[in-house]
């Protein structure tokens, strides 16, 4: 097991989101985690997956919940504010000079073959994120976790509100974690 990482800075943690923003093309997730947990060790596997379900449930995006929780634990008030500037300031400079071009250049019709080209790729990225989130529950959990993701995948096949995903899920993936990991 690889020793503990030392502990950031706010400036390490700011500069870390800023990486994560300028790397994170068709999402930021896969970038958080495998700087997380693979390149800096912050995080093990399973603390990344708690975290981010915490944030799962926090009103907001994902995400950002995350940045601001992480820096939370790190270093208090502070260390929330670093990671969270990090994380917003330098995307919200590149989404406002994007859509000041995507209003001049929306009808060029390369415009919109490259948009609909790099749709795939971040949805790769992200099955790729999910298998790499996956593994340590399928360790400790057995089937539980499929089974969970089955459910979860047919009620947003159903298109539940997410209240109502959130009030079904809770107790039965307590349920299922509590059955399986008592084995």
């Amino acid at each position: 097991m690889a020793p503990a990482a030392p502990i950031p800075t706010r400036t390490e943690l700011f500069l870390a989101f800023v990486q994560i923003t300028l790397s994170g093309f068709g999402g930021a997730l896969p970038w958080t985690r495998r700087m997380f947990v693979e390149e800096k060790r912050w995080l093990t596997a399973a603390e990344f997956n708690e975290l981010y379900a915490l944030c799962q449930f926090l009103p907001g995006p994902n995400i950002v919940n995350m940045s601001a929780v992480f820096g939370s634990r790190i270093h208090g008030f502070s260390g929330a504010l670093a990671c969270w500037a990090g994380f917003l300031l330098v995307p919200f400079c590149v989404m406002l000079a994007a859509g000041i071009a995507y209003e001049q250049y929306s009808d060029v019709e390369a415009v919109r073959r490259f948009l609909v080209g790099i749709a795939p790729a971040a949805a790769g990225m992200l099955l790729a994120t999910l298998a790499k989130m996956a593994l340590p529950l399928f360790r400790t959990l057995g089937p539980a976790p499929l089974v969970f993701a089955a459910i979860a995948f047919a009620i947003g096949i159903m298109r539940w509100p997410l209240p109502w995903v959130m009030l079904v899920m809770t107790p039965v993936g307590i349920g299922l974690t509590w059955m399986w990991g008592r084995r």
